[in-house]
């Protein structure tokens, strides 16, 4: 059997006749006419009513009856394309056969306006049911009382009106369900497709998580790295020694990189164990070695952080940390020469607040560009996708006096959603809703 695709709905109850009856639509009314037209002139030469049970070939076959089986059966071809035109011409020749064949016994002309108004129920509304299904039950019964040569309250007339209400009632019975079960296999596949674009949706963000953490992880190492070669390179023959120190920084700044890559690329690799580390970031309690690994690299930085306190939750300690990271690494790679920069992280009782200025330093004659444009930069962008997932402001750009700032305040009361969204091992911090 053959798989099916995602959102593709299953296979209707009913098998295989049913499946061939919608194919061949056609096919089938035209047989089920057929059999109709035999069922009326069978019904018109049988006597219902012998002393041993009905009897075949005792009563004549008129040719009023075999045109009127013939038309009210025939009409029944297009009961699906036209079906108040053949509930009309069926009911027509019902009228047609209780005038014409008068003195003699009915002929079962009336099955065809049965099935023919069944039709219709099935295949419309049920105000239109109602309506044309009262007219249809009423007027045949009045012309089968009025017209026929029996009394009003014959079998034959009760027959006619049991038989057409019970249509009418089957017909709605066939379109209700059929309704349900489309709206269920609609409902099914909306769900389906709505799953499927969650998953998506959920890759994505993903995706930009994962994307977001590297970045944040590797870049000031790697721009440590940069500029360390760049000083052994212009000082290797005229300064040796200070090109081994030089060289060392790069190998302290790789290896460094080395290991927070190790320990991301593990975490992903191990999300679905229970016992997988949740944390693989920092968090403020090691600013410290943060910075000292910008000072070594030649950026002196001034650390203004407030006495220990409680402990900061998890998703905002490592924002807060990321945050300064990022500061510190666009200072290194922006600021002009003999830059000095200046972290505080401030806590009060509403919020974090982590301030990280430089004063922008002397300039060379070939400075490196700025990043003045607010919105600019994957780490500016990162950086405000962080403290916007913990429903924090972020404000960065140039100072008056000259170099940059960056100034971000994490409100300390986030709810349970926020923090099950930033929680580092459910999608390193950035923000996932659930």
């Amino acid at each position: 059997m053959t798989p099916l695709a995602p959102g593709q709905p299953g296979p209707r109850p009913g098998g295989a006749p049913l499946a061939w009856i919608r194919a061949h639509p056609y096919a089938f009314d035209s047989a089920l006419a057929l059999a109709v037209v035999v069922a009326i002139l069978v019904g018109a030469v049988a006597e219902p009513h012998g002393p041993h049970g009905p009897r075949f070939g005792e009563r004549e076959l008129t040719a009023t009856t075999v045109v009127l089986a013939v038309a009210a059966g025939g009409a029944l071809v297009l009961r699906r394309r036209f079906p108040r035109s053949v509930l009309a011409a069926t009911g027509l020749c019902t009228v047609l056969e209780l005038l014409l064949e008068t003195g003699v016994p009915r002929a079962p002309v009336f099955c065809s306006a049965v099935i023919a108004l069944c039709t219709l129920a099935a295949r419309t509304d049920r105000s239109t049911t109602w309506r044309v299904g009262a007219l249809t039950v009423l007027g045949l019964t009045a012309a089968a009382m009025l017209l026929g040569d029996r009394p009003w309250y014959a079998q034959e007339n009760l027959g006619i009106f049991a038989w057409t209400g019970m249509a009418a009632a089957a017909g709605d019975a066939v379109r209700s369900r059929r309704a349900f079960v489309t709206a269920i296999r609609e409902r099914a596949e909306r769900a389906e497709r709505t799953r499927e674009e969650e998953a998506r949706r959920r890759v994505a963000e993903e995706r930009m998580r994962i994307a977001r953490e590297l970045h944040d992880v590797v870049a000031h190492h790697i721009a440590l790295v940069n500029v360390q070669a760049g000083v052994a390179s212009h000082v290797m023959d005229s300064r040796p020694d200070q090109a081994k120190q030089a060289l060392a920084h790069v190998r302290e700044a790789s290896r460094s990189a080395l290991d927070e890559l190790r320990a991301t690329v593990g975490l992903l690799r191990q999300s679905d164990d229970p016992r997988a580390p949740t944390e693989p970031a920092p968090g403020l309690g090691v600013l410290d070695q943060l910075v000292d690994g910008f000072v070594r690299a030649g950026l002196p930085v001034t650390l203004d952080v407030p006495e220990a306190t409680d402990a900061l939750p998890a998703a905002l300690d490592l924002t807060a940390y990321r945050i300064v990271q990022e500061a510190l690494t666009n200072v290194h790679k922006h600021a002009g020469t003999g830059a000095r920069a200046t972290v505080r992280i401030a806590r009060d009782t509403d919020a974090l607040t982590v301030t990280v200025l430089d004063d922008g330093g002397a300039t060379g004659p070939d400075p490196a560009p700025r990043p003045l444009d607010p919105g600019g930069g994957h780490g500016l962008i990162g950086m405000r996708e962080r403290v916007a997932a913990l429903r924090g402001t972020a404000e960065t750009g140039p100072r008056p006096a000259g170099g940059f700032q960056v100034r971000v305040r994490l409100p300390l009361q986030t709810t349970h959603a926020t923090n099950r969204a930033a929680r580092p091992g459910r999608g390193f911090c950035t923000g996932e809703t659930e």
